[in-house]
């Protein structure tokens, strides 16, 4: 069986933007927003996972109570935006 003279390779277009890539003239943006959200909410996040954890251990331990566990959990979460809010890091 004879292929068409249409058939192209697989990896034709793959090829074709290997050739045409020169290095250091691809823009980044949409690659850096994202990494941007990324760190953003892993950093909120584990801020928020670590106030309930602490929370929920000053509450169900043995001896604890309710309001110990809320106001760890609250004074964790307002030491840790302090900390976190901080602005960007200068650029390289």
């Amino acid at each position: 069986m004879a292929k068409s003279p249409a058939h192209h390779s697989p990896t034709e277009a793959a090829d074709h933007d290997a050739q045409a890539y020169v290095r250091g003239t691809m823009t980044i943006e949409e690659q850096a927003a994202t990494w941007d959200l990324f760190m953003t909410l892993a950093k909120w996040g584990s801020l928020a996972v670590a106030s309930i954890l602490l929370a929920l251990v000053l509450w169900f331990q043995p001896g604890g109570s309710l309001f110990v566990g809320l106001g760890g959990g609250i004074a964790l979460a307002v030491a840790g935006w302090f900390f976190l809010k901080g602005g960007k890091p200068a650029a390289h």
